[in-house]
């Protein structure tokens, strides 16, 4: 079952309530980790965030609101979509996502 979010063309990287990486697919892998680097499960999350992002990630957990933005790196444009991850109404941690997305993208708006 979670063979489709490991292969997605996207990151996605979980942390629990301390920060701590607890999954990174292998696109965040190969994104995030440089070679000959450890892989981001075990790692601090804030390590890989200037302090701007970590006040961002901190109130996102606190306030149990969503971050969402696009970025443009390396010449891709990319939607970051950060929001806290919780079971049962509990708060467990964070789930963030990064995914490419085009320059000139289409919206539409439906009824």
């Amino acid at each position: 079952m979670m063979e489709w979010i490991e292969k997605l063309d996207g990151s996605v990287i979980v942390s629990d309530l301390g920060g701590k990486v607890i999954y990174a697919n292998e696109t965040a892998e190969k994104t995030f980790v440089k070679p000959g680097e450890p892989s981001l499960h075990g790692r601090d999350l804030m390590l890989c965030h200037n302090d701007k992002s970590k006040d961002i990630i901190r109130n996102i957990m606190e306030q149990k609101v969503k971050n969402v933005y696009t970025i443009e790196k390396k010449g891709k444009k990319k939607l970051i979509y950060q929001t806290p991850w919780i079971v049962n109404g509990e708060l467990k941690g964070l789930v963030e996502l990064s995914l490419e997305i085009p320059f000139n993208m289409p919206h539409f708006v439906r009824e």
